[in-house]
Order: structure tokens, then C-alpha cells, then sequence
């Protein structure tokens, strides 16, 4: 489909392409929808849905839910999350967002959820924020002092550290999960020839994410809905029903592990399809 409107309209989809903020993994509605979210010549047009990844996995993490959203005829858009830091991630998140026009529901997976938190606040076009088996943290919250707050799965022995040089000096650290411990912490559900390729292909999250404070916290203002997966072992299901509670958000469970978008896309469509309805009412 690309290819055939590159083919037609050159210049006109080179545009299209940048106004999405460079987003490595961009997804078009079938109903041919704008860059911007709104189908052309339909005046009821429906939100566009905006998929946020989380650490150790890229957009394409979310190919099977785009593809039952794009069936439904929701515009979407699957943007890279950078994973170096929530400031800046948030920032970039942002970015894509104000190249949308008209109502976004704002979806986060994992660690993407502590990204959106922060990149939809103030943002009136984000009618509603979704967080699958996802960070919801309050401001000046961080990660590891939330995790202090309920049993430790088995992420942090999973994780393996390397360092890389940081663009104005010194180290940072990056954080994989070990490819022989990938299939059990983040999807036991999901076939091992699945989880030993994406075990190979994972990106790694900065580890100063788990220890930077956000400034926002969206999900005090914006509705919020909540899909907590009962066999996550990566993110306790007790802290991710504690989160949803304080978000007082619509929540929906499932027996899932951690990539809930990989291993129940039907179950994730419904819930974003959920918090879609209530923009169109």
C-alpha cells in the first residue's frame, strides 16, 4: 500500500512519512486515513490509536493488534520508542502526537506506559490513555521505588547490563534480558521459536529509565483503561492492579504473560476498542 501511494503521489507521501516524526515502524489504516489520523471526506472519523512500545521489543511487537485495529478501520500509528531515558522518550512521543489531528487514544505497553503517562499531559487531543500489563507511575515516582513496594519477579536476575558510550561523554548502561531466560520472564506463553528470535532482536532500555522521575503523571486527568496480565513475570500483577486502582481506570484481566501484545492480541484490541468508543460518544 505504501508503495503504490509512493508511486502515485511521491512528494505528497514523503510528507506524510516525516509528519509521523520519523517513526520507524509507521501503520496506515485500510480506510487510507490521512498522516494525521482522520480518514478523508469522513466526518465521523474514528481516533487514531498511537501504540507506544516498552522495553526489550521494537513497534513490531504490536503487529497483530495493529492489524485487527486497522481491520476495524481505526487509523494507527506504531512510533520507535528510543528507550534512553523517560524525559526524552516522552519528549519524542510528544512529538509524534502533535502531528495528529483529531482524538488519540494513547496505548503503552510495559515501560511504555510510564512514557505516555508523561508525553499525553497537557495534550487535549489524548481523550484516553490505555496500559497494558504497563508502568503507571505518579510524579517524582520511579520505577525501582515502585517495585520496592510489592515481591520481585524474575526481571531483575534476568537482566543483563552493557555499557555504551553516552553522546556527550562518560557511559551509560543498557539492559538486556539473557536469551536463554527471555522466553520465561517476558512471554512463557508464546511458542520458543517466537521468544528465541525476539530474544535475539530485542532493544535494550537504558537503565537510567528505572530511576528518572517523571514530572507527569497524564492518567490524573485523562481516562485511563487498564489490561493486567495474572502470569506477568516481569511486572508483579499485584503492583499492576495497584496502579490501575490509583488511576481509578477500567480494568480488564487476562492469564497472560508480560507480552500481552504478542501472545493476546484479541484481548488488547478489545481494550483499546473499549477506550476508543467513549471518544466517539
Amino acid at each position: 500500500m505504501i508503495a503504490k501511494t509512493l508511486a502515485r503521489h511521491p512528494r505528497k507521501s514523503a510528507a506524510v512519512l516525516v509528519a509521523a516524526a520519523g517513526a520507524a515502524a509507521l501503520a496506515l489504516s485500510v480506510t487510507a486515513p490521512t498522516a494525521h489520523g482522520a480518514t478523508a471526506g469522513d466526518p465521523s472519523q474514528k481516533p487514531t490509536v498511537v501504540l507506544v512500545h516498552g522495553a526489550f521489543v521494537d513497534a513490531s511487537s504490536w503487529n497483530s493488534v495493529i492489524k485487527r485495529l486497522q481491520r476495524d478501520g481505526y487509523p494507527v500509528l506504531a512510533p520507535a520508542n528510543p528507550l534512553r531515558g523517560l524525559a526524552s522518550d516522552a519528549t519524542y512521543i510528544n512529538s509524534v502526537l502533535k502531528n495528529v489531528k483529531g482524538p488519540v487514544v494513547l496505548v503503552g505497553h510495559s515501560y511504555g506506559g510510564s512514557v505516555i503517562s508523561q508525553a499525553a499531559a497537557g495534550d487535549p487531543d489524548v481523550k484516553a490513555l490505555v496500559y497494558i500489563a504497563a508502568f503507571a507511575q505518579d510524579k517524582g515516582e520511579t520505577v525501582t521505588a515502585l517495585n520496592s513496594k510489592f515481591p520481585a519477579t524474575n526481571l531483575g536476575a534476568a537482566l543483563n547490563p552493557v555499557p555504551y558510550p553516552l553522546p556527550g561523554g562518560g557511559t551509560g548502561t543498557d539492559l538486556y534480558v539473557k536469551a536463554d531466560k527471555f522466553h520465561e520472564v517476558f512471554a512463557a506463553d508464546a511458542p520458543t521459536s517466537l521468544t528465541d528470535l525476539a530474544a535475539v532482536t530485542q532493544r535494550p532500555v537504558s537503565a537510567s529509565v528505572f530511576d528518572e522521575k517523571p514530572t507527569e503523571a497524564a492518567w490524573k486527568t485523562i481516562p485511563s483503561w487498564d489490561l493486567i496480565t495474572t502470569q506477568d513475570h516481569a511486572i508483579n500483577p499485584d503492583e499492576q492492579r495497584y496502579m490501575a486502582q490509583r488511576a481509578h481506570a477500567h480494568t480488564t484481566e487476562i492469564n497472560s504473560s508480560h507480552a500481552a501484545p504478542l501472545t493476546h492480541p484479541g484481548a488488547v484490541t478489545r481494550v483499546v476498542e473499549q477506550a476508543a468508543h467513549t471518544t466517539t460518544r
